[in-house]
């Protein structure tokens, strides 16, 4: 009798654990350039808000645009390839500016070494001459810097107006097309029986605290901001209990938008 009772107590023990919230650690990181101009390196994403989602926002928004009948404004290929030309001018007057910030403080550097020798010495004389070639080379790549900055702001002057009058419209068209939407994502929450919950990523990149939910069917929805894109992330998860689900967000599984 006492072991049918053991035993039906650990059944119902099972079955609660089963249907208890379960917990999702969610980890953000990206791969960057190395501040040192070497390789790339990994930086966790941190104060980025993390949500999981008993419904697919993507299927709702896809359904409404559709319905909507009026397509959304395209971005002109046009556009898109100006702020790509854009962005490699960035990329190259901070090139620039990087090898400057190098030369100098390598000058700087050399002036500190040079004040412990004498100038007859012939470490003072190796260390002189290489003192002049970068002195040399400071001045070229300071007026390389400063026209290859002069060509970034003058594209990016000519792409602010045409990628703000996109932006406007296709604000606009989705503030008709998705008019209702919160509505729609609370009625598919109710109808899912499960919560949505946030979070917000530590200084480790990594969500945890509130994301505790029943055991049920998700999407981990999240952007992060780049520049001249946005990445986006809308997972499918299946939450099961038991042990914590790992769930990773990196380029590799993001969608990349472009940021007007």
């Amino acid at each position: 009798m006492r072991c049918r009772f053991l035993l039906f107590s650990l059944s119902l023990l099972i079955a609660a654990s089963a249907c208890g919230p379960a917990e999702v650690v969610v980890t953000m990181e990206i791969d960057v350039a190395s501040p040192d101009g070497e390789g790339m390196v990994t930086r966790p994403l941190s104060d980025i808000e993390v949500r999981l989602l008993p419904y697919d926002r993507d299927a709702v928004f896809d359904s409404m645009a559709s319905a909507f009948g009026t397509p959304e404004p395209p971005i002109p290929e046009e556009l898109i390839a100006e702020r790509e030309r854009v962005q490699e001018a960035q990329e190259e007057w901070q090139n620039n500016q990087n090898r400057w910030n190098l030369i100098r403080d390598t000058l700087q550097k050399l002036t500190t070494a040079l004040e412990q020798y004498n100038r007859g010495e012939a470490t003072y004389v190796v260390l002189f001459r290489e003192w002049n070639d970068f002195d040399g080379e400071l001045g070229d790549v300071e007026r390389q810097m400063n026209r290859s900055f002069e060509n970034f702001t003058g594209l990016q002057e000519g792409t602010i107006e045409a990628s703000n009058t996109i932006r406007m419209m296709r604000e606009n068209w989705g503030d008709e097309a998705f008019s209702g939407s919160f509505e729609v994502f609370d009625a598919k929450r109710r109808a899912s029986g499960l919560d949505a919950v946030a979070d917000t990523t530590d200084a480790s990149g990594i969500a945890r605290q509130n994301l505790k939910v029943k055991p049920g069917q998700y999407w981990v929805y999240a952007r992060y901001e780049l520049a001249y894109t946005e990445l986006y992330w809308n997972i499918p998860i299946e939450v099961i209990g038991g042990e914590p689900l790992q769930v990773s967000l990196s380029r590799a599984n993001a969608e990349e938008r472009i940021k007007l």
